[in-house]
């Protein structure tokens, strides 16, 4: 194999890399709470993270939907965030932005129901998470 192969093998892979990166931005966009649910999510963020964990244990959940909610646990004790920090709005909210999304499938699949068994806060911050997941 000669030099060029490899050269032209890593700016291919680098370029992928930076197209899947941009999709995902654009995504995160897309899928982020409007005007004030923003704040409301990164406010309630505690307890949805306990509900997260406590969804993720509930073995009568589909698998499906666990493995979503550990794959979201992974995600954020990862360091790196998929938008850095110095991008106004999105750098800090990006953690915020994934749970909401990935919340709004698990209650989609799962049931409010399950969900509101599970929920460690009060009822207005219920309340927040039904709003936040377009219920």
């Amino acid at each position: 194999m000669t030099g060029s192969f490899w050269w032209d093998l890593l700016i291919g892979v680098a370029a992928a890399l930076a197209l899947t990166w941009l999709a995902l931005i654009i995504a995160l966009v897309v899928v982020r709470p409007r005007g004030g649910l923003l704040r409301e999510a990164l406010r309630l963020l505690p307890d949805v993270l306990r509900l997260v964990r406590r969804l993720a244990a509930d073995k009568s959940l589909p698998r499906g939907v666990r493995v979503r909610l550990w794959l979201l646990m992974v995600y954020l004790a990862m360091p790196i965030d998929l938008i850095p920090d110095f991008i106004p709005v999105l750098g800090y909210a990006d953690d915020a932005i994934v749970v909401t999304a990935v919340l709004r499938g698990v209650v989609r699949r799962a049931g409010i129901d399950a969900v509101r068994a599970h929920w460690p806060g009060t009822d207005d911050g219920f309340a927040a998470v039904v709003r936040l997941t377009g219920l």
